[in-house]
């Protein structure tokens, strides 16, 4: 389920996004504190908002600061953990890589993980305080990922330079990398005005509200469930 405002932006997103999930519950058991799989979820508390190292942090204490951003260290370590990586990875890629590997089953609680590189977000908008961030979120509940929103990218030479270095990262292996897209370049030539937008996964978050552990059991035309 994807939406969008004009005139607004990440941080509007979230709230949005936030209250979304919150009615949802509502409206489907009646609270806004339930358990899933046999664990408490309380919906009901602001959802955290930390950055990718402020989550690793948090929920893998042994990590430091400056080792999360020291990008040699980054590389040893994901190498431990046999992580294919990236060749265009830069420090941005390899924490979230490591969070990946680290902290993120561990976000049991609503936690918007916010301010993502920006090499691997290539359609939101830069920060105009840290260029090397973007304006973006995912939201993370039960330990996995249930929305991704940011400020819509609306510069056509910034995203036309992020399409070239999703092409590249892609011809030397990213196989997550994105293709370039000429017609969306066009697009946003004739003009896009300041925009948020979010998409969160309808039947993610419908596995919350019924306690189902797996997503086959959620959506409407499953190819793998049993036809027991």
């Amino acid at each position: 389920m994807e939406f969008y405002e004009a005139y607004a932006d990440y941080k509007s997103m979230m709230n949005f996004t936030e209250g979304v999930i919150r009615h949802a519950a509502r409206e489907a058991l009646g609270k806004e504190t339930f358990t899933y799989q046999g664990r408490e979820l309380d919906l009901s508390k602001p959802f955290h908002r930390l950055t990718i190292v402020q989550a690793v942090m948090k929920h893998c204490p042994q990590y430091t600061e400056a080792q999360l951003n020291d990008e040699a260290w980054l590389r040893e370590e994901l190498t431990k953990r046999k992580v294919d990586i990236p060749k265009m990875a830069g420090l941005g890629g390899l924490q979230l890589m490591f969070f990946e590997e680290t902290a993120e089953a561990q976000l049991w609680e609503p936690t918007f993980i916010v301010d993502y590189p920006a090499e691997v977000s290539p359609l939101a908008r830069r920060s105009d305080k840290n260029p090397e961030i973007a304006e973006r979120f995912e939201l993370f509940i039960v330990g996995r990922e249930i929305a991704n929103g940011f400020s819509e990218l609306n510069d056509p030479e910034d995203q036309a330079e992020r399409f070239l270095a999703q092409v590249a990262a892609k011809e030397a292996g990213d196989e997550e990398a994105m293709y370039y897209d000429a017609d969306f370049i066009h697009a946003l030539e004739f003009g896009l005005p300041p925009t948020g937008g979010c998409g969160i996964g309808i039947d993610r978050l419908i596995m919350l509200v019924t306690d189902s552990p797996a997503i086959r059991d959620v959506i409407l035309f499953p190819q793998m469930r049993s036809i027991d």
